[in-house]
Parts: C-alpha cells; sequence; structure tokens
C-alpha cells in the first residue's frame, strides 16, 4: 500500500514539475513572435466547455484555431489598427472599468457591507451635542473638555433643560434628530450611535464637524420600506374663512361616500408635487421625511389600501393612504446596494486606508524627512485667500517620497497644495496640520496610483482578462475592416456567390395562413363559425375579444410546413381547416395557398449569403496569412501539452 502511494506521489510530482517547466516553453512562433505553451493551456482550459464542434476539443483541431487567432493579430498590428485612436479610447475606456474591481480592500468592503446591512434593520432615535470645530484645528482640548462638560450636565438637568440654556445654531448645537439607520449620518456618527446602549449617552467623539456626544433615546427593528399617498391641507391658507381641520374632515367624509381618493388628492391637496400623481409619494423608510407624526401614522396602517383618519402634522392636516409595504430584503438581494453605497459614502475612506496599510506593506517607500518642515516654511496667510503660489526658487526637483521605482517629487506635491487650497478659502488653521493633512491625501493617491499603474504586472488574472480584452477587440475591428464590411458592401462579389451557389438557398414546401389561437376551444369553435361565414380579421376579433381579455389571437403570414407553429398533423391543402389541439391552445388554419418548395431569390436569402459569402473571404484572407507570416511549431513542447492535457 505504502509503495503505491509513493508512486502515486511521484506521478503527481513530475507532473507539477512538467508544468512548471512548461510555463517557461515556447509552443510556436508567429512571424518570430513567441507564444508560451502557458498561454494555450490557459486559454484551451478556460474554452474547452464552451466548444461545440468535438473536433475543436483535440489539442491538434484547436491549436489550428489558436495559430489562426494569432496569425490575426499580428495582421491587425501590421495594419497598426492599435494604434487607431478610437481603438485606444474604447480599450482605456474598460482598462479603468476593470481596474476598479481589483483596486479594493475585499475583507474591509465585506465587513462594512454586513455592518451596513444589520444597522439599516435596525432603527436609531438620537439626540447629540456638538461643539464645532475646524477640521484644520491643532488644538482641540478646549472643544473636547467644552463637549465633555455638557454631557455632565445632561446628564444631571436634562437635555432638553441644557439646550434652552447653550444651544446657538453657530458653535453650540444640541438636537434631536429623530431616528435614522446606516448611511443617514456621517460614517463616525453613526457608529457612535449604534455603538451606544439605549438610554445612555456617549463619551465625546470627533467628526468633520467638531466634537460630539450622542445620546440614544430609542432602538427599534426597521419598519421597512412604505409608498403612501397623502391629502393635505396646508395650515397657511390664502382664504382666511377656510379652516383646515373642517376642510380635512370634508375631503373625509367624501372618501366615505366611496370617491376616489386619487381624484380627491388631485382635486384638493395642497402638496402640489404629489397632488398630480394623486397624492402618492416616493418610497420611504423611517427617519426619511421631515416628520415623524406622518411617518408613524403611515406606518400604522396595516393593509395596502388602508386609509387613516385626518391627523395634523407641523405642516398641515393630511389623510394617508397605504399603497404597498416592504419589508427589509434579504443581504443577498440589499448586497449589490450597499455595497455601492459604502464605496460612495465616507466609510470609502477605511477601504481606501486598508488599501493603503497594505500596499505600504507590500512596496519599498522611502520618505523625505525634510519635506514636511520645507513646505510648512513656505505657508503662508495667502493661502486661505486662495492667493498662494510657489516660490521662484522652488527646488521642484528634489525627492518627496519613493515607492518602488516612481519617485515622487517637490513639484507634484507642491502643485497638489496649490490646488488644494480652495478647500481653506476664508478659514483659519495650523499650517502643520494643513501639510500633514494634504500629504497624508496625496501619498494615498499616489500608492493607490502607482498600484493601479503596476496592476497587470502584480496580478496575472488582470492582466489576463485584459489581454482577452484588449486582443478581442483588436480582432472585432480587423474582422470588420477585412471581412465583414467587406461582404456587406460588395454587391458585385455577392451577386456572383448566389450565382455559383444558389442550389444551396432553397424554400421548403411552405403554406400562405391566416390562424385563429384560443386557450378555450369554446372560442375556438366560435371564430371557426365566424371564419366559414367569411368575416374578417378585425370583425371576428371585434365580436370575440373584450377590452379586459384577448380571447381570440391571429397568426398571419408564410411558414414552413413543418414551422412549430403548425400543428405536426395539419392536412396541407388549401381551404378552412377543423379545430387543431397545438401547444397548449385550440387553432383554426385558413390555408390561403400552398407555395411549392423551390430556389430563393438573392434577397429572400440576403442573410445566409452573406454569412456564407463572409465565411468564403475569411477563409481565402487565413489562406494569405498563413503565406505571408511563418508558423513554426514545437512539436516536442507540443507532445508535453498534450500530455498535461490528458493526464488533468
Amino acid at each position: 500500500m505504502k509503495l503505491k502511494f509513493k508512486c502515486l506521489l511521484l506521478v503527481l510530482l513530475a507532473l507539477n514539475l512538467s508544468i512548471a517547466q512548461q510555463k517557461d516553453e515556447v509552443l510556436l512562433k508567429v512571424d518570430g513572435e513567441p507564444v508560451l505553451a502557458s498561454e494555450f493551456l490557459r486559454v484551451y482550459n478556460k474554452n474547452l466547455d464552451l466548444v461545440k464542434d468535438e473536433s475543436q476539443k483535440d489539442v491538434d483541431g484547436y491549436l489550428k484555431l489558436f495559430t489562426e487567432y494569432q496569425l490575426k493579430l499580428v495582421e491587425a498590428k501590421r495594419l497598426k489598427l492599435d494604434e487607431d485612436t478610437k481603438y485606444q479610447r474604447e480599450f482605456l475606456r474598460y482598462k479603468k472599468q476593470l481596474t476598479q474591481n481589483y483596486l479594493s480592500e475585499n475583507k474591509v468592503t465585506e465587513a462594512l457591507v454586513k455592518e451596513a446591512y444589520e444597522r439599516n434593520r435596525l432603527d436609531i432615535n438620537a439626540s447629540h451635542i456638538l461643539v464645532r470645530l475646524d477640521a484644520n484645528a491643532k488644538d482641540t482640548l478646549m472643544a473636547y473638555n467644552q463637549v465633555l462638560k455638557l454631557r455632565d450636565r445632561v446628564l444631571k438637568e436634562g437635555f432638553d433643560a441644557v439646550k434652552a440654556d447653550v444651544h446657538n445654531g453657530q458653535t453650540i448645537f444640541l438636537e434631536d434628530l429623530g431616528y435614522f439607520s446606516a448611511f443617514k449620518m456621517v460614517y463616525d456618527f453613526e457608529t457612535a450611535a449604534y455603538n451606544t446602549p439605549k438610554g445612555q449617552i456617549s463619551m465625546p467623539f470627533r467628526t468633520q464637524f467638531g466634537y460630539h456626544v450622542v445620546k440614544v433615546n430609542d432602538k427599534r427593528p426597521s419598519r421597512g420600506t412604505i409608498t403612501a399617498a397623502h391629502i393635505m391641507v396646508a395650515l397657511q391658507q390664502k382664504d382666511s374663512l377656510l379652516n383646515p381641520e373642517e376642510r380635512i374632515n370634508d375631503i373625509y367624509k367624501k372618501l366615505q361616500q366611496g370617491e376616489k381618493f386619487e381624484s380627491l388628492a388631485k382635486q384638493f391637496s395642497d402638496d402640489k408635487s404629489s397632488a398630480r400623481n394623486g397624492g402618492k409619494l416616493s418610497p420611504f423608510k423611517s427617519g426619511q421625511l421631515s416628520s415623524t407624526i406622518f411617518e408613524d401614522q403611515a406606518f400604522a396602517l396595516e393593509n395596502d389600501g388602508a386609509v387613516s383618519k385626518p391627523f395634523k402634522s407641523e405642516y398641515g392636516w393630511h389623510i394617508v393612504k397605504r399603497i404597498s409595504h416592504e419589508p427589509i430584503k434579504s443581504f443577498e438581494e440589499l448586497k449589490p446596494l450597499i455595497e455601492s453605497k459604502v464605496k460612495r459614502d465616507s466609510r470609502s475612506k477605511l477601504i481606501n486606508e486598508a488599501m493603503v496599510d497594505e500596499l505600504k506593506k507590500r512596496y519599498e517607500i522611502s520618505y523625505n524627512e525634510k519635506a514636511k518642515p520645507y513646505f510648512i516654511s513656505l505657508l503662508d496667510n495667502n493661502y486661505f485667500t486662495r492667493s498662494w503660489r510657489l516660490p521662484e526658487e522652488f527646488n521642484g526637483e528634489e525627492t518627496l517620497f519613493t515607492i518602488g521605482t516612481r519617485s515622487f517629487t517637490y513639484d507634484e506635491f507642491g502643485r497638489h497644495l496649490v490646488s488644494a487650497q480652495r478647500l481653506y478659502a476664508n478659514k483659519k488653521g495650523d499650517f502643520s496640520v494643513i501639510v500633514d493633512n494634504e500629504f497624508d491625501k496625496f501619498f494615498e493617491n499616489a500608492i493607490l496610483q502607482y498600484r493601479e499603474d503596476n496592476l497587470e504586472l502584480e496580478n496575472e488574472e488582470f492582466a489576463n482578462i485584459l489581454k482577452e480584452y484588449r486582443d478581442g477587440l483588436l480582432l472585432f475591428d480587423l474582422m470588420e475592416k477585412e471581412i465583414w464590411n467587406k461582404a456587406a458592401k460588395d454587391t458585385v462579389g455577392l451577386e456572383a456567390y448566389y450565382q455559383k451557389n444558389k442550389s444551396k438557398y432553397k424554400w421548403d414546401k411552405r403554406v400562405d395562413i391566416v390562424m385563429a389561437t384560443s386557450a378555450n376551444e369554446a372560442y375556438a369553435n366560435k371564430a371557426l363559425k365566424l371564419m366559414k361565414k367569411g368575416k374578417s380579421v378585425e370583425d371576428i376579433k371585434q365580436a370575440l375579444n373584450t377590452d379586459n381579455k384577448n380571447n381570440i389571437i391571429f397568426t398571419i403570414g408564410v411558414f414552413n410546413q413543418d414551422d412549430s407553429k403548425l400543428p405536426s398533423d395539419l392536412e396541407i391543402k388549401e381551404g378552412l381547416s377543423e379545430i387543431y389541439a397545438h401547444n397548449d391552445a385550440y387553432h383554426v388554419i385558413d390555408i390561403k395557398a400552398i407555395l411549392p418548395a423551390g430556389i430563393k431569390t438573392l434577397e429572400e436569402a440576403k442573410g445566409s449569403v452573406i454569412n456564407d459569402y463572409q465565411n468564403q473571404i475569411e477563409a481565402n484572407w487565413i489562406d494569405g496569412l498563413y503565406k505571408r507570416y511563418t508558423v513554426e511549431v514545437n512539436t516536442n513542447v507540443l507532445e508535453k501539452v498534450k500530455s498535461i492535457i490528458k493526464n488533468q
């Protein structure tokens, strides 16, 4: 038993060694250009399941296709199609799209998507305290201590009492935020809210707005998404004699009398944006509207079509009708949408940070320690008026930092600082903080760009996909130029080909018919009786169909007698048939004429003739490519490839 296992192990090791060696061997040369065996094996294995022709699964048969593919690529480059502006623009557009799939930190993205989904399942009602702080401020201790003292006061005195005393809406904010879920607040605030237990106040935390504490008043399962319509009577009316409450009650009586909600909304609702649509609002979740009262009334309706009693909100008197309600969907259903939001949201910064951290470990990086102090010394107050410029004696060639084989210069960072000053217009800040912030941004962009520029060299899967698209796009342009357009535009050649091969293009025996079809045999019988009386198609439709139901459908035209639309046992004779059961329906067929088999005209066979003519042009063209370029196959390597395919 041990001997058998050792023999098997040796065979596997030999096979792996053979494959490893094979990757570096040249299978063939086309016009002197080498093509590696590994490339052939990759393409062969990838396309094996897609090949329907068994002969093409044979290695020799597939090698012929592969060789002709390489010949076409060489010809395309000879014609300089790869230098065409349109080709390059299309390729770069695709490359940019593909690149995005390989430039994110997948583990972090997946974790953020799952986190956002779980948060979306929970609505939070919160209040917060904010002490505003400039994003560029270096000394933040004062703001931190201030919000900490306000937190202590809220714990002792209550939120409303402290709000009445200190809220000024400029530097200090105490606000009730109502209900919200994921993506409604900046990510740092959202995280603090979800991590704070119900009934408690968080410790201070910072966002781009300043220092906050968040007080969580309630947490409840998501109420899902509701689609509703409403009729509103505004509190403020031009007609001073109109009483909004009386008006809404009059409208409600009309509803109870059976009048349509949509019609009443169009006629009487003061919400003009929804009135024209019968009062219908866009779907909303908790916290999306600016009225908690309105949301609560809408979500309280238990059934589609249910209508609320009149109620008052901050904006007016309303009647709400529930149109539909959708609970939160499953993770798999929402994943694409959430992932898209994550990449656009402030939390995308975490994805970039994770990628940057990973790339820092991958690449050799060196920094110029003198760079930051130098740039700090260059900034002055002109930076806050967008009038700062780099000095004339500025040494732009100096190296800022190096990533891998690429050096980034003072000049590049200097131009970044000039551009970034628009973000600091009419603000104040510490120059060292500004340089630190902008250096971090510049470095992040630089390392991500370096990764993008080198992706094709670093990622084999990306390189292979990109090569397939690059070559495929090139071959499409080549085939369009050399084959498809020539076949379609060469009317003389097309006519000559047709005349030489027209015996291939024949009509089978056909019938010219009018066929009435119904899922109900009784209606098929009615159609038969009317057809026997000579009634027209339109007369029969009018007699048997209604606005709500099509009982009879007609099919008119010329069909081969073996067409799947026709019953297989159809008696081919001119005149009206009896009823046939076919394709789970009942049919009456009036055969107007029987058309004998015969040769198709060029116009009738044009699609098939163009296709066959293209194939002939391509075959002749490929023969010419074999004559123009030399093809050398390494038979020893080919045998190794066959052995690998046989044993895989």
